[in-house]
């Protein structure tokens, strides 16, 4: 790869860092996208999905047809690093790296249009809104309203993956990400001053107790080997130090590949609740909402990806046996086409900076990753453009 562009692509990674834009809110970063793709000769389409951004490369032929999918909002957690593109907008950082998923998926759309022959057509996605908090709408379920997919062959994405070094590009051999169900339970008590707690009903000592026995569930609800997780995430209630509160609230999620243990998951959650609710005298209601299901790779895909040819003694790809338990919205898009979903490593090889996890005010990447990134989404669009792809009826 060019090292101009890549010094390019790191640079335009940095200023995204410095200034990241929650769900639906993204207009900065698509006007620098937008603006980019223009001038690599592609004409984008603004306010695809309210925020997001789509453009499409045309080819020689119309298949096969190919879209590759970036996330581009950010998170609500303050940027803890010590670095000069740290974020400077309080309370919100690029925490899950979804600033590499568009530079990468920008370079590789540079690199693609740089080209004078090219054999297929290609639609680059940038999409609003992949976080989502409880109850609100996923940018992946609005980008799909537009059409986005239609008359499309194969889809493609990829996740920034920090126990992964950079350079290395894995490969999952069929879930790539977790199915996820949000919670929300709301818990009426009756108020009382401290002093006299006795007069009322403890919402939030009600609600703490919830939250214990929720985090109890996995082992016992569902067998202790499964791949399953339980997180409560937020947890509002009282306004004095010197009430009772009357009541609290929390919402968090269930994370499963098998929907067998989703079931039995939410049936013991459901009972927890009431449960401990009516021991407390208090009165529980669950909501469930943002129903996601697991990212699953197509296996001619994985297949392909496993047997292509080293891009570079740079970047390779490997696979991997252990589904993780996060979840992305690119599960939309693979429900409906054959879809393949990387992870990008970030780690830096070296070892002298430890990894962060994802969504913590720490994390950061190896900028190595991003080239490793361009190199290995192009080398895997390149391949269904010269080998072709037969795994639709309309290739």
């Amino acid at each position: 790869m060019d090292p101009r562009l890549t010094n390019d692509l790191i640079e335009f990674r940095r200023d995204l860092h410095r200034s990241p834009e929650l769900r639906f809110q993204e207009l900065r970063t698509a006007k620098l996208v937008a603006e980019r793709l223009r001038t690599a000769g592609l004409e984008p389409r603004t306010g695809q999905a309210r925020t997001g951004v789509v453009a499409t490369l045309e080819g020689e032929s119309a298949h096969p047809h190919v879209v590759l999918r970036a996330d581009i909002d950010a998170l609500p957690t303050a940027d803890l690093k010590s670095v000069d593109y740290a974020s400077t907008t309080p309370g919100v950082a690029h925490a899950c790296g979804h600033d590499v998923h568009t530079t990468v998926v920008l370079g590789v759309a540079e690199t693609l249009a740089s080209r004078a022959v090219r054999r297929g057509r290609i639609t680059f996605v940038f999409q609003p809104a992949e976080e989502i908090p409880f109850g609100e709408t996923s940018g992946g379920r609005e980008m799909l309203e537009t059409g986005v997919l239609e008359d499309v062959d194969v889809v493609l994405g990829l996740h920034c993956w920090p126990t992964l070094d950079a350079g290395v590009i894995g490969i999952d051999r069929e879930v790539a990400m977790a199915a996820k169900l949000a919670f929300q339970i709301k818990v009426t008590g009756t108020g009382a001053h401290a002093a006299t707690p006795s007069d009322g009903r403890d919402a939030l000592l009600a609600a703490s107790a919830i939250v214990g026995s929720l985090h109890q569930l996995l082992g016992r609800a569902v067998d202790a080997g499964s791949r399953a997780a339980l997180n409560v995430g937020t947890f509002q209630a009282g306004q004095s130090q010197s009430i009772v509160p009357s009541a609290a609230e929390l919402t968090g999620t269930i994370r499963t590949i098998d929907e067998h243990d989703a079931k039995r998951l939410r049936s013991a959650v459901e009972r927890v609740v009431h449960g401990l609710a009516s021991a407390a005298g208090v009165i529980a209601e669950v909501d469930w909402k943002n129903d996601m299901p697991a990212v699953r790779n197509d296996a001619r895909l994985v297949a392909r990806a496993l047997a292509a040819p080293a891009v570079s003694d740079e970047v390779s790809f490997v696979a991997l046996d252990q589904p993780p338990m996060t979840t992305d919205d690119f599960a939309l898009y693979a429900e409906q086409r054959p879809g393949l979903y990387v992870k990008l490593g970030v780690r830096d090889p070296s070892g002298l900076r430890p990894a962060r996890p994802l969504h913590d005010g720490l994390f950061d990447v190896d900028e190595r990753s991003i080239p490793a990134g361009v190199a290995g989404l192009t080398a895997l669009i390149d391949d269904l453009f010269e080998n072709g792809w037969h795994g639709d009826a309309q290739s």
